[in-house]
């Protein structure tokens, strides 16, 4: 059976889910889709999907599920809970493309094998939300080698960059790896513009001047722009940057690392957070700079 006979599900339909729920949709897969928040799903419903009054009944009509959640609590209850994906007829595979750590995927992985026959991917992604919109996402896909090249047509939907880096469990510990270099530059970046302000140099050219530098990183060239000039266009909230910071600390205590740089940058983010600015864009965190 070609993967685009194959019934689909998707369920978080937040900043990145929904574009890519919406790349599926329009790519001619049939999605049925659920969200806690219903109103994030009218538009995706208009654009052709089916709604789901629960998770389980995404199950009923699915046969691969994908996931794009905030945490493992959330992938928890919507796979295990009462009208979650395996209570009455679970779909054959689970991807998940949340960011959830290393235990969890390990933990939701061998469950669902052992006690309800469920293929599961741990598939975390890169790229934000730009990415999910152009479908050029990274895809850190943890799994049967088998399922993973059974799904990559529909995968390739969402992302330029799909890499098979183990079993589950790899792809979180990757992409973990990720963000220790996207939330220390993040942080480093801010200090570095608000630097720049305070020498008297106009901070928001500094990112194309750096381009052809050592200085230069797909952070600063995406992002800089946007943290210099305060801009508030949210592309992934503050504290879900925090959450990942504690997946990376909760990864180096498991593993004996030492992990200087990434406590420091745990640290600046939590006060950013007590300031009230958790619910901002993470480029938002320069404000604490402004104080």
């Amino acid at each position: 059976m070609s993967t685009m006979d194959v019934p689909i599900g998707f369920i978080g339909l937040g900043l990145m889910g929904h574009p890519m729920c919406l790349r599926l949709i329009q790519a001619g897969y049939s999605v049925t889709i659920w969200n806690r928040t219903e109103h994030k799903t009218a538009s995706l419903i208009d654009a052709g999907a089916s709604p789901a009054s629960s998770p389980t009944e995404v199950a009923g009509n699915s046969r691969i599920v994908f996931l794009c959640l905030t945490d493992s609590a959330a992938v928890s209850e919507v796979i295990f809970g009462e009208e979650g994906l395996v209570s009455k007829r679970p779909p054959k595979t689970i991807v998940d493309f949340s960011t959830i750590g290393f235990k969890a995927a390990q933990d939701f992985g061998t469950t669902l094998s052992n006690k309800h026959q469920v293929v599961y991917v741990d598939a975390p992604v890169t790229g934000g939300v730009i990415g999910a919109e152009n479908g050029t996402l990274t895809v850190f896909a943890g799994g049967e080698t088998s399922t993973i090249n059974h799904i990559m047509p529909i995968l390739e939907r969402v992302a330029s960059n799909v890499v098979n880096v183990g079993s589950y469990g790899a792809g979180q510990v990757t992409k973990i790896c990720n963000q220790v270099m996207v939330m220390t530059t993040m942080v480093a970046m801010a200090e570095m513009l608000r630097l720049a302000e305070h020498g008297g140099v106009i901070s928001k050219n500094l990112p194309k001047i750096f381009a052809e530098g050592f200085a230069n990183s797909r952070i600063l060239e995406v992002f800089g722009e946007q943290m210099a000039s305060r801009d508030p266009t949210l592309t992934g909230k503050l504290k879900v940057a925090q959450k990942d910071l504690e997946l990376i600390l909760s990864l180096g205590r498991e593993t004996g690392t030492s992990l200087p740089m990434s406590d420091t940058a745990t640290q600046m983010v939590r006060l950013a957070i007590d300031k009230g600015l958790g619910e901002n864009d993470i480029t938002q965190f320069i404000r604490l700079y402004d104080d």
